[in-house]
């Protein structure tokens, strides 16, 4: 090979693989802890249809159309028909590189083979039709926002309206924004959410992000502005989830989920000015204001009606007191009080010196009379 053809081409790592699978939907995914890619985008991993295979009876959806799956963070979903079917894994390296090749796992999400008929309603035959007088066509908008809803199918609708039924439990396998006015498609980006910390890549607007007809829910979804648009506007996302969870409005760009990582069931986008955003805050504080203002004349009013009750008590109470006074000086002029005469208790008469004299005993001492000492014979 000449020096020329060398430069025009650059040799590859390739390796081929034939995956086989059994009926039903899988997610072939990267694994978790992988190194990023190089600056060429290599190593990465591409899905396809395997050369010879029935029509019709393998289903492959990736974000990316081609089915390029790069080297982390992607994941294409599988639906297969009649098992046991194959689909080829291509992985794509650099000469001589230190990055080991991409690992994949499988996830098995369902058995069924095919997704849930959709109930179409049947008119009856007995209702008779009605003849209906013409009238005008209403001015119909273009489309700003859709969705792929479960038993619904594809359904359109406009910035500002919600897109689902909050509380239907039928969940969303997918949406696209495309603003028609106040900003450009390009102004916009959005991913959806696909588990925990598991993002699709940014999708553009006008451009489709989920899957379609493979019975397989996002799990929310994370809407934001860029460029002169961020500067302008405000970006509000409002949602609901098949397990009554409701969050929103949320406005710094941040994935909306639920905690419990319940499916998607609708959701409200709106773009508005920041001014207005802006009017609407002081609005609020002006608001705000003026309710704190009420609510100190209210208690203004009920303070004065309180200390008018107090007063009114004490005033009752005051002529209770005197009420009783009075009462009390009737009841002593009526009732005179007689003095009480007190006499002296009797006290015991001391006995004169002589009586105490006379009940003395006689005592005989030395100097005393002396009897007569009986005679000794």
């Amino acid at each position: 090979m000449s020096q020329a053809s060398q430069q025009r081409i650059t040799d590859l790592k390739v390796t081929g693989h034939l995956m086989t699978l059994q009926t039903g939907l899988f997610c072939i995914s990267h694994a978790a802890g992988q190194q990023p890619p190089t600056a060429a985008g290599l190593p990465g991993v591409r899905i396809s249809l395997p050369p010879v295979s029935a029509p019709g009876n393998v289903q492959i959806v990736t974000f990316e159309q081609d089915g390029w799956l790069g080297g982390r963070n992607n994941a294409a979903l599988v639906r297969v028909r009649r098992g046991p079917a194959q689909v080829m894994i291509t992985i794509y390296q650099e000469m001589n590189t230190r990055h080991d090749a991409p690992r994949l796992q499988v996830i098995q999400l369902s058995a069924e083979s095919d997704p849930l008929p959709v109930p179409v309603p049947v008119a009856s035959e007995a209702a008779a039709p009605k003849e209906v007088p013409p009238v005008e066509a209403p001015v119909v908008q273009k489309p700003e926002i859709g969705a792929h809803i479960q038993r619904r199918g594809d359904v359109t609708g406009i910035l500002g309206e919600w897109m689902g039924v909050p509380g239907s439990q039928a969940w969303i396998e997918g949406f696209g924004i495309a603003p028609a006015h106040l900003i450009q498609s390009d102004d916009i980006e959005y991913q959806a959410v696909l588990g925990k910390g598991w993002l699709s890549p940014w999708v553009e607007g006008g451009q489709y992000c989920g899957s379609r007809g493979m019975a397989l829910p996002i799990l929310g979804l994370c809407v934001r502005l860029k460029g002169a648009a961020a500067k302008k506007f405000i970006c509000r996302v409002t949602a609901s989830f098949t397990d009554g969870t409701k969050i929103g409005p949320v406005e710094n760009g941040e994935p909306v989920e639920a905690d419990s990582l319940a499916p998607l069931e609708a959701f409200l986008v709106e773009i508005l000015p920041r001014d207005a955003d802006s009017k609407a805050k002081r609005g609020g504080r002006k608001r705000k204001q003026s309710a704190a203002e009420d609510l100190a004349a209210l208690l203004e009013e009920e303070i004065d009606e309180l200390e008018a009750e107090v007063l009114e008590e004490a005033a009752e109470l005051l002529e209770e007191t005197e009420l009783e006074d009075e009462i009390e000086e009737v009841i002593e002029e009526e009732i005179p009080v007689k003095p009480v005469r007190r006499t002296a208790k009797s006290q015991p008469r001391r006995a004169s010196s002589s009586a105490q004299q006379a009940k003395k005993p006689k005592t005989t001492g030395r100097g005393g009379a002396r009897g007569r000492k009986p005679s000794r014979r």
